[in-house]
């Protein structure tokens, strides 16, 4: 796992649920998050990413998921751009059938000229890289029946740009409370030291 040389020798208690009566912790209109996080509903909507979401919002991040903040009247794919565009960190984490949803590739598609901080949940950053694997080609073939060749190109790019890019990588290996200290301890150190302006 990247982004840190501390290791991890105390244990991570499950961060705790925001307060519906704190009003930082009220929905925020567009334009006054500092962190977008993109995921696959059914992979990881009530387990990994519910406790990322949780813990950036402990922490005092303002973190826009789309189940809880999506206003009631809005189009959907209108407001996540909006969200998108004025959002200043990006955070997909990429769960093996990330790839299924077209709503995550259309999201990341956008990111271009955003800071990204992808999280590889139980995949590896060169198998999003390549998209050599059987889920990657399977996904892709049957966008290839409804999506012209220049949409699909664009969300193989800003995949295999991601798989590039340093982030964290979850396996069994690592568990969550280890992933947790880490992620935590780097959102909550100084900015400045990763060129991120939060």
């Amino acid at each position: 796992m990247k982004k840190s040389g501390v290791q991890a020798s105390a244990s991570l208690k499950e961060p705790s649920s925001p307060s519906p009566s704190d009003p930082k912790q009220q929905s925020l209109p567009v334009g006054e998050y500092e962190v977008f996080l993109s995921f696959r509903g059914p992979d990881i909507r009530d387990s990994f990413a519910d406790w990322v979401y949780r813990g950036l919002v402990r922490s005092k991040i303002r973190t826009f998921r789309d189940e809880e903040d999506l206003q009631r009247g809005e189009k959907m794919e209108h407001f996540l751009l909006r969200a998108i565009v004025e959002t200043k960190i990006y955070v997909p984490i990429i769960s093996p059938k990330y790839v299924d949803s077209r709503w995550c590739l259309q999201e990341l598609a956008k990111m271009k000229g955003h800071v990204i901080l992808p999280i590889f949940y139980f995949v590896a950053p060169s198998e999003v890289k390549k998209q050599e694997s059987v889920g990657f080609k399977s996904a892709f073939k049957l966008y290839g029946e409804k999506f012209d060749a220049a949409t699909i190109g664009q969300w193989k790019e800003a995949l295999k740009q991601v798989g590039e890019m340093k982030g964290w990588h979850v396996t069994e290996h690592v568990g969550y409370v280890c992933f947790f200290f880490f992620y935590f301890q780097f959102f909550l150190s100084p900015a400045d030291r990763y060129d991120i302006n939060l």
